[in-house]
């Protein structure tokens, strides 16, 4: 076969094919193998973490990346930033007809390489396939399990305190700002590439240095001022940022502001933002930055406990403005 055709989502000869000699071929682990309806995996002894996600990013390669490297490193980040050791994944795909078999073995090879890379599992999936122009060539959905190892300084919102310190592990808006140019064939900045990669050598790490880490998160849609307007919300503390401190590179700023979007509400894919107690966050500052990943990591704000629960950014003129979450789309289909 050359191309996806709706036989096979048909459950028969066709799918068998599609099953054993392109997901089989790069999946392999003796779980997935037994091909049962469910994977039985072994009882966990720790706490668990669950997530799942969806993936309909367009275009579905892109400079640093593709929808199936997105699809694992956006799985692993979610559990990564619950303070969980990533185990198994779980991953469904729906193909529109008359997709390209040669493009489907890229991205199923993307995704067993980063599982590979990560230590994770893929022990169950599904494949459907729909008629032609029902969806942009692929989506994927995913779910990720975990296991919590560290029962100290769980991960929690209440934890927040007066003085806490802000850290992103490096600069922001890479992602969106590639998918932009790669959509759009913008021929603005050939160089910008998306930052698509797993951050949890980057969260184990930092949670073996530190008992005081107080969250951690993905920020992703919205950015990080749409992340941290949530960690505002949710916490019940303000917090100030300062825009000389974020890490933004020229190019994806120049970029910015060309076609008017605020690298602030950009998304990102392989960042973390770690808000951290004042004494320990040197410590972690430094542990970060020892990393390839976190190489770039600032502290750019800090916890205030003012009542006002409100996201404060001081500009380089010292002008203070509030920030509140993302309204409308500025980049639709990031991921």
């Amino acid at each position: 076969m050359d191309i996806i055709t709706l036989a096979c989502g048909n459950g028969g000869e066709e799918s068998h094919r599609l099953i054993n000699d392109l997901f089989y071929k790069y999946f392999r682990n003796n779980e997935l193998l037994k091909a049962n309806d469910s994977a039985i995996l072994d009882t966990m002894s720790k706490r668990m973490a669950v997530t799942t996600d969806s993936f309909v990013i367009k275009p579905i390669f892109f400079k640093g990346g593709d929808i199936g490297k997105l699809s694992v490193c956006g799985t692993i980040n979610d559990l990564a930033v619950s303070g969980a050791k990533p185990l198994y994944m779980t991953v469904a795909f729906i193909i529109e007809e008359g997709f390209l078999i040669k493009d489907l073995e890229k991205i199923v090879v993307s995704i067993s390489e980063e599982a590979k890379r990560n230590n994770i599992l893929i022990v169950s999936g599904d494949t459907k396939v729909v008629e032609r122009g029902s969806c942009d060539g692929i989506y994927i959905n995913t779910t990720g399990i975990g296991i919590i190892p560290n029962e100290k300084g769980k991960l929690d919102y209440k934890n927040i305190k007066d003085g806490d310190k802000i850290i992103v592990s490096g600069t922001i808006g890479d992602h969106g700002i590639s998918i932009m140019c790669d959509r759009e064939e913008l021929e603005l900045d050939s160089e910008i590439k998306s930052d698509c990669a797993s951050i949890y050598k980057l969260t184990e790490e930092i949670l073996k240095c530190s008992n005081n880490i107080r969250v951690m998160r993905d920020p992703t849609r919205g950015g990080i001022a749409t992340t941290l307007k949530e960690i505002v919300d949710s916490s019940g503390m303000s917090m100030r940022i300062k825009e000389d401190s974020i890490p933004i590179k020229d190019n994806v700023n120049n970029v910015c502001d060309m076609i008017g979007l605020d690298p602030l509400y950009i998304a990102n894919e392989g960042k973390l933002i770690c808000i951290v107690s004042k004494e320990d966050s040197n410590k972690v500052l430094k542990t970060m930055r020892s990393l390839q990943i976190g190489k770039d990591s600032t502290i750019i704000g800090e916890v205030i406990d003012d009542g006002a629960r409100k996201l404060y950014y001081e500009t380089l003129i010292g002008a203070e403005r509030t920030l509140e979450r993302v309204k409308g789309e500025q980049i639709p289909r990031i991921c």
